[in-house]
Order: C-alpha cells, then sequence, then structure tokens
C-alpha cells in the first residue's frame, strides 16, 4: 500500500496577508504545493489529501483537480470549528481555528495507511520525501511516527525573524522533546540567535529543527482524537489555545515502547513566511528548474 501525503492547507495566513496555499511561483503558475506533491509522486506517494476550509473549496478544487487527474489520487477534508467538539464547548467569540493536530484529526476517514503530514506553504525539497517514503514503507509502525529534521541553519528568512521547533534527541536520534524557540534571525556576525525573554542566545546552526513533516501510522487518530476532546473543555476559557502536532507527539514518546525518529535532510527549506520572501522563493524555484531539479512546466 502506498503512502499517503496530507497537506495542511487551511491556516488563516495571517501574517502573510493573503492566501498564499494558491499563489503562482513557477513559470507556469505553479504553487510550493505543486512542487511537494511533484516530489511525493516521484518518491512513490500513491494519495494526496489536502485539508482545507470550506469557504475556499471551490477555488482550492479548480486549482488542483484538473491538473493531478490521472497523475495521484486527491482527496479533500474540511477543518471546520465544531469537528470533533461538542457544540457547547466551542466560545462563541471564538475565530482561529483549533490547529495542525486537530487538522490531522479531522483527515481521519480519509486516510487509513501510513501517512507523511507537511504544510502547504514550505517547500520541503525531494530528499524529504524520499526519505519520508522509505520510512513509511519499510518502519513505520504502530509504535514507531518519524519527523524529518531540517538544519536549522537552512529554515531561516532574510525578512524578519521565525519560531522553530528544535528537537532534542537520544544516542539513537530518536525525538526525546521540541523546544519552541522564537524570534529566530542570523545576528550581524551570522550566528542564529534567538530572544529569550530579551537576552539573546545562541544556538547552533546546525541544530535538527521540525518544519511541520511528520510520518504517522494511521494508529495516531485514536490517541490525537482522545486528547484533542481532553483539550477542547480544558481550554474552553482561552479563545487562542491550538492543539499543535508537537501535543500529540509528546505524548505518543511518554509511553513505554513508543518512539518518533529523527531523519536528517540535507534539503534546503524555503517559504513565504512574510510577504517579502516571495522573490525570493521564485528565485530559489528557477534556480531548481535551472539545474534540471523540474521542468520549466511541472504538469505537462
Amino acid at each position: 500500500m502506498q503512502p499517503t501525503l496530507l497537506i495542511l492547507a487551511a491556516g488563516m495566513a495571517s501574517r502573510y496577508g493573503s492566501m498564499k496555499q494558491t499563489e503562482g511561483f513557477g513559470p507556469s503558475g505553479e504553487t510550493i504545493m505543486d512542487y511537494s506533491i511533484y516530489d511525493a509522486i516521484s518518491a512513490g506517494f500513491g494519495k494526496v489529501v489536502f485539508i482545507i476550509r470550506k469557504d475556499f473549496a471551490d477555488n482550492f478544487k479548480a486549482n488542483f483537480d484538473a491538473k493531478l487527474k490521472g497523475k495521484i489520487a486527491v482527496d479533500y477534508v474540511y477543518q471546520e470549528m465544531s469537528s470533533f467538539v461538542n457544540e457547547a464547548d466551542v466560545p462563541a467569540d471564538r475565530t482561529k481555528p483549533w490547529g495542525t493536530g486537530h487538522a490531522i484529526l479531522c483527515a481521519k476517514d480519509a486516510v487509513k495507511e501510513p501517512f507523511a503530514v507537511i504544510n502547504a506553504d514550505d517547500y520541503y525539497g525531494r530528499d524529504a520525501f524520499v526519505k519520508a517514503a522509505a520510512f513509511l514503507n519499510n518502519e513505520c509502525n504502530e509504535h514507531t511516527y518519524a519527523i524529518i529534521g531540517y538544519q536549522l541553519d537552512k529554515t531561516l528568512s532574510e525578512h524578519g525573524t521565525v519560531s522553530r521547533g528544535v528537537c532534542a534527541v537520544d544516542a539513537n536520534n530518536n525525538l526525546v522533546s521540541i523546544n519552541e524557540r522564537t524570534k529566530i534571525y542570523k545576528n550581524e556576525d551570522r550566528k542564529v540567535v534567538y530572544d529569550d525573554n530579551n537576552t539573546l542566545v545562541e544556538v547552533p546552526g546546525n541544530s535538527s529543527v521540525s518544519m511541520n513533516f511528520w510520518c504517522f501510522h494511521p494508529s495516531v487518530f485514536t490517541k490525537t482524537e482522545e486528547l484533542f476532546r481532553k483539550f477542547v473543555p480544558e481550554n474552553k476559557e482561552n479563545i487562542k489555545a491550538e492543539f499543535f502536532i508537537p501535543i500529540i507527539a509528546d505524548e505518543f514518546i511518554k509511553e513505554s515502547g513508543n518512539n518518533i525518529k529523527v531523519i536528517p535532510t540535507t534539503a534546503q527549506w524555503f517559504g513565504v513566511t512574510y510577504k517579502e520572501d516571495a522573490p525570493s522563493v521564485k528565485k530559489s524555484i528557477d534556480d531548481l528548474i535551472a539545474g534540471n531539479v523540474y521542468p520549466a512546466s511541472l504538469w505537462k
């Protein structure tokens, strides 16, 4: 059974200021997602499932249905505020989605095989998909998940600070914890630092970080639903609380016999955290096409 690619595309894109998931960066209007799907197909993935909001479903489907027909199986899942939530537990003034962990839960009925999870607006590189597919096909099971680990200094933006989950690993390269670091950037000396309560702390540029590229066995849905149904009433008064994937991962590895492998990739990440990132993303894609990594017109 071929693995599935789950793409998280329901985000509000608040910092970017537009629906960046469907913005074209390639010569023929390809989105960043197009390149991820192309790499996933090359690596042996058999299906792509998009997690989107119902209010932009028509636009989204029009963009992807025709060009992916016959190339990979496609499905769509809607992340709605009411999904897997008791109506009485939803704060009336909550407008923010429940988060990436909730997005995964919304795909429960659409995914029955080992699967990878990625963000819609991140470019991950072919090496990451090849390694994810190998893990999902050969090692993934109810007690063994994985995360693709990126080198921190290959994930920064030239146009502002970023937040990154820095992975702590054990001697076997299994995940111990993910420590969220905010306001990370390269200083004047080109050293990578982050702001810790107005104190700058240096962090090694080769640290392994999470870019939200996860590999799961479908057994993850049972645990995720259990955790989420506790999370919502516990956070009823916090309208900004989000149920993130690392919450699921942390609970998983607390149980004896469970491991999350950190699989390193040499790939160069890039993405559109800020609008100012768009020209450099386009240039990066142009460079990859010039280097024959991708054809100029991806789906022809």
